[in-house]
């Protein structure tokens, strides 16, 4: 009886603690919310999303005349091209959005890369920005969108900067100069795998 008792009273302290160990934990993430980080994305949420229309963006040359339609319906790269010269910065984030589509190896159907021209430069120096690029589309966007994309962007657009739109033609996501392309891919595959639009 003894014994019983003993085993009955070892049951009933193991029951308690276990009960009062989640209440514990949950008051200390409670006054410590630095330990808990509140989001698992790399890139910077654009809130609320800046919505497009398609007739917003419109081509530059023949390649992307033909293929614009492409946009609709997919996860976009866009980088920004802010004024008449691409500089290292802005040829260096060309070439990762680049690397970084082909990385999505299986999923690399759902996602496009378009670059978009804020200020209409040279075309013969224009051209040279992407000569073995040719997959990429090149488009030019109108003034409330190049507005709204300031705004994202503090009021100025960096060169380098990368933004990502929803199939549904949403700018949703912003990244800065320097971006990595692993972090991006990061982001991509989790939007991808839980995405019900695209």
């Amino acid at each position: 009886m003894n014994k019983q008792r003993k085993s009955n009273r070892y049951l009933f302290s193991l029951i308690v603690v276990i009960s009062v160990i989640p209440m514990i934990l949950a008051w200390l993430f409670l006054k410590n919310p630095g330990w808990v980080s509140g989001s698992s994305n790399y890139g910077q949420l654009i809130l609320p999303p800046v919505t497009t229309e398609r007739q917003q963006l419109t081509r530059s040359d023949p390649f992307s005349r033909d293929n614009i339609e492409e946009l609709k319906g997919h996860w976009v790269l866009l980088n920004l091209i802010a004024g008449r010269d691409c500089n290292e910065l802005c040829l260096d984030a060309l070439h990762k959005t680049k690397q970084l589509r082909l990385m999505l190896n299986k999923d690399l159907t759902g996602v496009r890369r378009a670059v978009i021209l804020l200020d209409t430069g040279d075309p013969e120096v224009v051209a040279q920005w992407w000569q073995e690029d040719e997959r990429l589309l090149r488009v030019k966007a109108d003034a409330p969108l190049i507005a709204a994309i300031k705004t994202i962007n503090g009021g100025q657009v960096v060169e380098g900067t990368l933004l990502l739109m929803d199939p549904l033609g949403n700018l949703m996501m912003r990244y800065t100069t320097g971006f990595d392309p692993y972090s991006v891919k990061k982001d991509l595959k989790k939007l991808l795998r839980v995405s019900q639009i695209g």
